[in-house]
C-alpha cells in the first residue's frame, strides 16, 4: 500500500491558527516525513501548529528550485514504502506556482493519492481584489523580483496580451 501525500497550505502572514483550518492540524498529526521548501520556517511552522518537542523526530525533504528530478524520484519513494508524506510550501498554497508542482506530478505518474488542504493563496487574493471575472483569467506566474527583469517581462505580457495569445 502506497502513502498519501497531503498538500498543507502555509499562512501568507499572521498566526496559522488564524488562517489555516483548524481540521488540517489534525489530518497531518500522525506525519513524520516532510517535504519542505525551506527547512528553518517549516520548523518553525510545523513547531506552531502543534509538533513542537516533536520535530527532531520528523523527517525533512527539501524541495525548491535547486532540486533535481532524480531529487525528486528519492523522495517519492518514502511514499512507495506506505508512509504518508505533507508537502508544505514557504507561504501559501503548495504547488501553486511553487517547486512542489513537479513532486505533486510524479505523485500522481506513481499513482499516490494526493490530497489538498484550503488555504490561504496570494493569486486567489489576487484574482478576488482586482474585480476582473473570475470566469477568464490567466496566471503568467509571478513577476521577477529584479526591476529590470520585471520590467521586460510586463512588456512581453502586454505584447502577448494585444496579440491575443
Amino acid at each position: 500500500m502506497k502513502g498519501k501525500l497531503y498538500l498543507v497550505p502555509a499562512p501568507l502572514g499572521g498566526a496559522p491558527e488564524e488562517v489555516i483550518p483548524s481540521y488540517v492540524f489534525g489530518q497531518i498529526s500522525h506525519i513524520t516525513h516532510f517535504a519542505v521548501e525551506e527547512l528553518r520556517t517549516a520548523r518553525r511552522y510545523l513547531s506552531s501548529i502543534g509538533f513542537k518537542g516533536r520535530i527532531e523526530g520528523l523527517n525533512f525533504y527539501e524541495i525548491n528550485e535547486h532540486t533535481t528530478f532524480q531529487d525528486a524520484e528519492q523522495i517519492i519513494k518514502v511514499l512507495l514504502t506506505g508512509e504518508d508524506m505533507a508537502l508544505i510550501s514557504e507561504a501559501g498554497l503548495p504547488a501553486v506556482a511553487d517547486p512542489g508542482a513537479n513532486l505533486v506530478d510524479l505523485a500522481h505518474r506513481h499513482d499516490v493519492d494526493v490530497i489538498p488542504f484550503v488555504g490561504p493563496s496570494s493569486l486567489m487574493m489576487a484574482l478576488m481584489s482586482s474585480g476582473m471575472n473570475g470566469q477568464s483569467f490567466a496566471f503568467n506566474g509571478y513577476l521577477p523580483v529584479k526591476p529590470h527583469e520585471r520590467k521586460a517581462k510586463i512588456k512581453e505580457l502586454e505584447k502577448r496580451s494585444r496579440n491575443g495569445k
